[in-house]
């Protein structure tokens, strides 16, 4: 069954799509059957995984507000084991048209049950604010990412995201947790960017991931072209980056496993 982990900032130009589409794109390349959801109207991670907005005929709007399976709009991107969820310009509406569902709030939750066995990881790109479909992703995850900019303003807004979590944690979704927060566009170079990732690791500790995400022009243009960046320039810094957080994701939740190849190199040795 996949763990499901939410990448949430209402705070817009932090790398929130960014992450969600490359740490997507990084556990697929390390061999877990991954689902990428794109929650968000604007659905950059839709454009930024290869898809025409154009030519997307069923999306998750069209789950959540009429009697589409979730199933029925998975598509497979090009790198092997990452599908997509795609979004839709409609999703703005959506908020408005759920007012009056029962249990509003659980209709992600419910859609994604319905394939949550096919897959490892699911991992949700929310909508840049904390309305009802953030508290919908929120509720159908069992982990949050948060992206943080490593600039002035970063803990700007971070405070009412943790205490829209921690809403949902006592009274929509127990047992979510906080998967870490993840420091982004950091430049080693600037005195700031270092005070502030020593300011937030001193107020949240281990909350926050080992890995950064360093400022990297790979990163930004990947998505003009329809790529993860470890589709783009496998090399670069910002790939790298993401195949860490990947890991040290994988390892924060004991997911880490023995390649079939290598276990079979194992037992030859063995023999």
């Amino acid at each position: 069954m996949a763990r499901i982990i939410g990448v949430a900032n209402q705070k817009g130009g932090v790398g929130k799509t960014t992450t969600a589409i490359n740490l997507a794109a990084s556990l697929a390349v390390l061999e877990y059957r991954t689902l990428l959801v794109d929650a968000d109207p604007q659905a950059n991670s839709t454009s930024g995984v290869g898809f025409d907005l154009q030519n997307i005929q069923q999306s998750i709007y069209d789950c959540m507000i009429g009697d589409t399976q979730a199933a029925d709009t998975i598509l497979k991107t090009e790198i092997p084991n990452l599908d997509l969820i795609p979004s839709h310009i409609d999703l703005v509406g959506a908020e408005l048209e759920m007012i009056n569902y029962p249990n509003r709030e659980n209709v992600i939750k419910n859609l994604l049950q319905t394939v949550r066995d096919e897959y490892d990881f699911i991992i949700i790109d929310c909508s840049p604010s904390l309305g009802l479909i953030t508290v919908n992703a929120l509720v159908a995850s069992d982990s949050v990412v948060v992206p943080v900019q490593a600039e002035f303003f970063a803990l700007e807004g971070l405070g009412k995201l943790l205490n829209t979590i921690k809403i949902v944690q006592s009274r929509l979704n127990t047992d979510m947790v906080i998967e870490g927060i993840l420091m982004t566009m950091y430049d080693s170079r600037l005195r700031l960017c270092n005070q502030i990732v020593n300011e937030v690791r001193r107020h949240f500790d281990a909350l926050v991931f080992d890995t950064l995400i360093h400022r990297n022009a790979r990163l930004s243009e990947a998505p003009s072209v329809g790529k993860p960046a470890i589709l783009y320039d496998a090399e670069s810094k910002g790939s790298m980056n993401y195949l860490d957080l990947a890991k040290e994701v994988l390892q924060k939740n004991n997911m880490t496993k023995i390649k079939e190849s290598e276990r079979t190199l194992n037992t030859d040795h063995e023999q």
